[in-house]
């Protein structure tokens, strides 16, 4: 343990429990499998599970269609919008997005395009509690954080009623 920013200071990388150690290497057996080669990272001691970018697998794979919930990135290279856009929609999870550009049509453009609860753009995890927070897809139903998370606790009930003014009706 020590300063994030010194090179000399490791982490302890355990997860939180069996299970999840097995579910987490579990993708990383399949990355050869499924055509692609870890660029750095793997297995640690224990239950741990160093940091590892993974290249050369495809879209198919499971390190790309699923939540691995470890620390465990697949980099895929394009060369259009287009393409990035239809692999980023291409799942059935929508929490969150990141855009990496200098240029704020195209910033603009891809957030309101990116199918995710929440797209930073150049930044990760800056969270406002007052916006909405939440996914699409298999990523959860609804949205919390400010006015949001009233309702999200909450089950609202609409009563319709026909008042008639005739006492004898």
């Amino acid at each position: 343990m020590g300063d994030p920013k010194d090179p000399a200071t490791e982490f302890p990388l355990a997860l939180a429990s069996e299970e999840h150690f097995t579910k987490v290497s579990s993708y990383l057996d399949s990355i050869v499998p499924d055509g692609g080669r870890v660029l750095t990272g793997g297995l640690g001691e224990g239950w741990s599970v160093l940091p590892t970018i993974v290249v050369d697998v495809p879209p198919s794979a499971r390190v790309c269609r699923e939540e691995i919930f470890g620390p465990v990135v697949a980099v895929q290279v394009f060369d259009t919008e287009a393409e990035v856009l239809a692999a980023a929609n291409d799942s059935r999870y929508g929490l969150n997005a990141m855009v990496f550009t200098e240029n704020l049509s195209r910033a603009h453009r891809m957030a309101a395009r990116l199918r995710a609860g929440t797209v930073w753009v150049n930044c990760f995890f800056i969270r406002d509690l007052r916006a909405p927070f939440g996914g699409f897809g298999d990523s959860g139903v609804g949205r919390e954080g400010g006015n949001f998370s009233r309702e999200f606790c909450t089950e609202p009930k609409a009563v319709i009623l026909q008042i008639n003014d005739d006492p004898d009706a």
